[in-house]
């Protein structure tokens, strides 16, 4: 009997350190998890097929983690992953497209999943014969530490070209994101780092009269790390704060804000000059200032 168990825990260990080797062949990853709903929601995980081939679904299965050992297995649908396209599962998927920016309701299928701990556990995908593909073992402690609420945000990978669980792959998505990307590209992404932090505007003024010409003013950037924080305002030419487009969010490495020329209160503010200040800062006491004169015009 006891030979037999250790047995059994060897071939596991032997099954789960296979995950690296295979999904670097191109079958399916693990890519995002919200494991915390918010009261009454769903929970979502995300899959990525990081190869250059499609694969099929419904040859893959969620195995139930409990302690040390494989538990239930959940059968997948029928569905076929493109190459480098995502796929989330949940069992509720109204519930995640009310309370996410789901851009691919085609790719949301619900299904039968086993409930992961809010005060952490682990992800097993498999295939359907029962060799583990991928083991990832998650904590609350991996979301940003200035994070207040964790609750409705979600955990995405940043590589795929790693080992799943290598350190600091995973991370809380971005708050301009929605804090949560499911059915498309993760806020986190390893890809989109760069060497200096980056803000990009898509004008230098916006006209919000509603003629279809330069409404909204969109604010793209790429940051060099994913643990940085902002606050974006925009002010007047006497220094007041007409605006605030984001108060203490988490960033990402990525992603967009848009400003359509109006104040707080959701007024059409007068021709003229305003300045927008965004405010960085990470948890090592860096700080940063970028500041930009944009124009209302009508």
């Amino acid at each position: 009997m006891g030979m037999m168990k250790g047995l059994k825990y060897i071939l596991l260990f032997v099954l789960c350190g296979l995950q690296a080797s295979v999904c670097a062949q191109g079958t399916l990853c693990v890519s995002e998890l919200l494991f915390q709903p918010r009261s009454g929601e769903a929970e979502y995980l995300e899959l990525y097929n990081a190869g250059s081939a499609a694969v099929e679904l419904s040859d893959f299965v969620i195995v139930r983690w409990v302690g040390d050992t494989l538990g239930a297995r959940y059968a997948l649908p029928q569905y076929t992953v493109a190459p480098h396209d995502y796929v989330v599962l949940t069992k509720d998927a109204a519930s995640v497209a009310a309370n996410f920016r789901v851009k691919f309701a085609s790719k949301m299928l619900e299904c039968s999943l086993p409930t992961y701990p809010n005060d952490g556990g682990s992800v097993v995908l498999a295939l359907a014969d029962g060799v583990v593909v991928e083991k990832f073992d998650y904590a609350p402690s991996m979301h940003g530490r200035l994070l207040r609420n964790k609750a409705g945000v979600a955990l995405e990978r940043r590589r795929f070209d790693v080992d799943c669980n290598a350190e600091g792959n995973w991370f809380s998505a971005s708050s301009t994101s929605g804090y949560g990307t499911p059915t498309c590209e993760n806020s986190q992404s390893q890809e989109w780092l760069v060497e200096e932090t980056a803000f990009g505007f898509s004008s230098s003024l916006v006209s919000p009269d509603g003629d279809g010409y330069q409404d909204e003013l969109v604010i793209d950037y790429q940051l060099e790390n994913n643990d940085v924080y902002g606050q974006i305002a925009i002010y007047d030419a006497r220094g007041n704060r007409v605006c605030r487009l984001l108060n203490d969010g988490l960033l990402g490495t990525h992603g967009e804000i848009v400003w359509d020329g109006t104040g707080d209160g959701g007024e059409r503010l007068t021709s003229g000059r305003y300045v927008i200040y965004i405010d960085l800062y990470d948890l090592h006491g860096s700080k940063q200032v970028v500041k930009r004169t944009i124009s209302v015009v009508y």
